[in-house]
């Protein structure tokens, strides 16, 4: 009969889905065995044989149903393995995602408008977030921006923050601006970045966005000077002639405050229903840069002004686009990502 320790070997490598156990040296023994058996031995034998091939294979059939089922789902994969090949894969026709398309279209327009940029950061600690821009400590402004906080804390003990506004990086674009300013070169800075938010989601809130800053700071700077140049570079943008307006607001880190409204550019102020039938878009945040701001940063607020903006990339994307939904530029979904490919 069959050694039985050498039985159990095999049955176990078949366990754990070692395929070559058919193939093996062991198993070929088996067979080559036969013909050293007297004549009535040779039938029972063969067929001990044959039947340990068999549960050989039935194992290794399981083992391999066992693997498939296990398998993680390969969320990567661009196709369902029932799909035939295309010549080219999403992967390798590749695209830019409408947002970042989009950015560098703003940032050539403020680029030709004299401004620099700098790249906002996706972890901050709490004096760029809020006392940099005159939040006093516990004031009910703070509330406002649904921060997420870590776990992780800075030097003072204070968590370090996911920024809900790009605002983050005024005190660092004027204190690296400070010795230009002097030399009587302006501080003009425009500043993107991803920001967070614990927002209750819908078609016109998402927890993650994307934001655009602007700083400009010199001598005789007004709010002339904010309006003129929002609405010069919304025109370039939205490729036509436009009237804006502004509201009294409240920012800690401007004042006067403002929220700027655009003109629709799609009903042309007749009404619609990306407009909700106003002719008005309220649009971005803005003001003239607070004296507390620019004394953090070691600019004299006597001697100098400035203006400051904070607006919505996604936003802006989808007014152009006539997009019904934030949600769709997080989604991940092909279908409304190969629109702008």
């Amino acid at each position: 009969m069959i050694d039985h320790k050498l039985a159990e070997d095999l049955k176990k490598r078949a366990k754990e889905g070692d395929t070559a156990v058919l193939r093996s040296a062991e198993l070929k023994s088996l067979f080559d065995q036969l013909k050293t058996l007297p004549a009535d031995e040779r039938g029972a034998f063969g067929q001990a044989v044959n039947k340990l091939r068999t549960e050989l294979t039935e194992l290794l059939n399981q083992a391999k149903d066992e693997a498939e089922e296990l398998a993680p789902i390969d969320i990567t994969a661009p196709l369902d393995i029932n799909t035939p090949r295309p010549e080219l894969l999403p992967s390798e026709q590749g695209s830019q995602h409408p947002l970042m398309a989009e950015l560098a279209t703003i940032l050539d327009i403020f680029y030709r408008m004299g401004f620099t940029a700098v790249e906002s950061r996706e972890i901050d600690d709490d004096y760029h977030m809020f006392g940099s821009l005159n939040f006093p400590e516990d004031h009910p402004a703070r509330d406002d921006y649904d921060t997420f906080m870590t776990t992780q804390t800075d030097v003072h003990g204070k968590p370090f923050i996911a920024p809900a506004h790009t605002s983050i990086m005024q005190n660092r674009v004027m204190k690296a601006g400070k010795a230009g300013l002097e030399a009587g070169q302006a501080i003009a800075a425009v500043i993107p970045g991803r920001v967070f938010r614990n927002e209750d989601l819908d078609a016109r809130h998402e927890h993650t966005f994307y934001q655009l800053e602007g700083v400009y700071v010199d001598k005789g700077i007004h709010a002339g000077n904010l309006i003129a140049t929002l609405k010069t570079f919304l025109q370039e943008y939205y490729g036509k002639e436009l009237d804006v307006k502004t509201q009294p607001f409240y920012f800690p880190f401007t004042e006067p405050s403002f929220e700027l409204t655009v003109s629709c550019p799609f009903c042309d102020k007749k009404g619609c229903h990306i407009c909700s039938r106003t002719g008005w878009i309220e649009l971005l945040g803005c003001g003239m840069i607070h004296p507390n701001v620019l004394k953090e940063a070691g600019i004299d607020p006597n001697e100098y002004t400035g203006f400051a903006w904070g607006m919505g990339i996604d936003r802006l994307v989808m007014m152009k686009y006539g997009i019904e939904d934030v949600r769709h530029f997080e989604s991940g979904r092909l279908d409304f990502l190969r629109q702008f490919s």
